[in-house]
């Protein structure tokens, strides 16, 4: 099954305005799938691959005369000393475009080795785990598109949506790895999400840094799905865990730089003096949390102690998801919380302005739950914020605060 993604497009057109472009991403997640479908007539080179590894790291220069335009090369981190003859053949044609897609499951690595020897000639852009709509083969929500345009509070009234509630409820319990939805069994998914964390932990992880202890490694993750969408406190972790909190760093930059975990930084305003400055994280895939969770039905989620942190971190990683693949640049992304007790679980900022998103597992939210979010928008003097939730339609709380159902994202 051939499945379209929202940001083909923009890949394209990073195609057309640089000689390299990158693309990044968790393993699985359809970097390989989606180059070839891009580029099917393309010379494919995949560096885990035994035989193509000493194809290209026997002579790499002579590979590159040979093959200077048209080639995709797969997990290109393995071979760092490819990027610097690579500068070299991208500057003896600079006004070519679109010669080098490079794909990476690993973002330190990658980009490390981008900005020291590819920087101006590459462009590199991740790509997630399906979005409800990519699952569903629906159109990308208008949603991102008003975000990114001179827009009111009252635009998103008018937003369409083919996606039901149903639709968000399980691919927010089964997650968005291609491989097992599209299969859609669900034996198959519990076997290949199994699977993939043994293989994350035993071979990728051990590859990456051969010096892990692997034990310890594997308890870290254990408690990190249990803190998924809260504040983490390192030093708490490190007490946890019986180790250093350097590496309760280290081991956080590992499942970052590998798009297993996001971190959400802590919005700072000099309007506040009393936010929390820690920041807050969530385990990327929803599916990956449930099962590490051992939540295999959607009733066992509906009534599990995680299901509103759960909800929230998977809606906040469908809205990441879409403003990335419409391509809005420079947008950033916070949690906010004070110690008084006020949060808010995302904030975007951008060319757009600043706007607030709380988000419900409910199908209905009371002006009593809004206070957070009419405070901050009061005190930002922001034109509107907005809550996402399981309600049937889009409708005004306040005069400043929307209500956009899940299925609408």
């Amino acid at each position: 099954m051939e499945i379209y993604r929202n940001i083909q497009n923009h890949i394209k057109t990073l195609l057309n305005q640089f000689p390299i472009v990158a693309i990044i991403g968790a393993r699985q997640s359809g970097k390989t799938t989606l180059s070839k479908l891009l580029c099917p007539d393309w010379l494919y080179v995949d560096l885990e691959n035994p035989g193509d590894f000493d194809r290209i790291n026997y002579d790499p220069l002579l590979f590159f005369e040979q093959n200077s335009h048209n080639v995709i090369i797969d997990e290109a981190q393995i071979l760092p000393d490819l990027f610097p003859i690579l500068r070299g053949i991208i500057d003896n044609d600079r006004q070519a475009k679109g010669r080098f897609i490079l794909t990476g499951s690993s973002s330190p690595d990658l980009l490390k080795n981008i900005s020291e020897s590819l920087a101006g000639r590459i462009a590199y852009i991740e790509l997630p785990t399906l979005k409800t709509n990519e699952f569903n083969q629906t159109k990308l929500s208008e949603f991102y598109n008003i975000l990114s345009s001179t827009h009111k509070i009252d635009d998103f009234h008018n937003l369409k949506t083919s996606i039901s509630l149903k639709n968000i409820n399980q691919h927010w319990l089964y997650g968005g790895y291609p491989e097992p939805r599209i299969n859609g069994k669900k034996d198959f998914w519990l076997n290949w999400i199994e699977q993939y964390n043994n293989t994350y932990i035993n071979r990728d992880i051990s590859l990456l840094f051969p010096k892990l202890n692997k034990i310890n490694f594997r308890r870290f993750l254990q408690i990190l799905t249990t803190l998924s969408n809260t504040i983490i406190n390192k030093s708490d972790l490190a007490r946890d865990l019986e180790i250093s909190q350097p590496t309760i760093h280290e081991y956080l930059e590992i499942v970052s730089g590998t798009f297993i975990w996001r971190n959400l930084p802590s919005y700072e305003s000099k309007k506040i003096k009393s936010i929390i400055k820690m920041p807050k994280g969530y385990i990327r895939d929803s599916g990956l949390l449930h099962f590490l969770n051992k939540i295999f039905e959607l009733e066992h989620l509906y009534n599990n102690i995680i299901v509103g942190r759960s909800f929230e971190g998977f809606i906040i990683e469908e809205i990441i998801k879409g403003i990335q693949a419409q391509g809005i640049i420079g947008c950033d992304y916070y949690h906010y919380r004070t110690r008084g007790g006020a949060e808010i679980d995302l904030i975007l900022e951008g060319n757009f302005g600043l706007i607030p998103i709380e988000i419900k597992y409910s199908s209905h939210t009371t002006i009593k739950q809004l206070r957070s979010l009419t405070d901050f928008i009061r005190t930002h003097n922001l034109n509107y914020g907005i809550v996402i939730n399981q309600a049937k339609e889009i409708t005004k709380l306040t005069k400043n605060i929307i209500q956009i159902p899940a299925n609408f994202l």
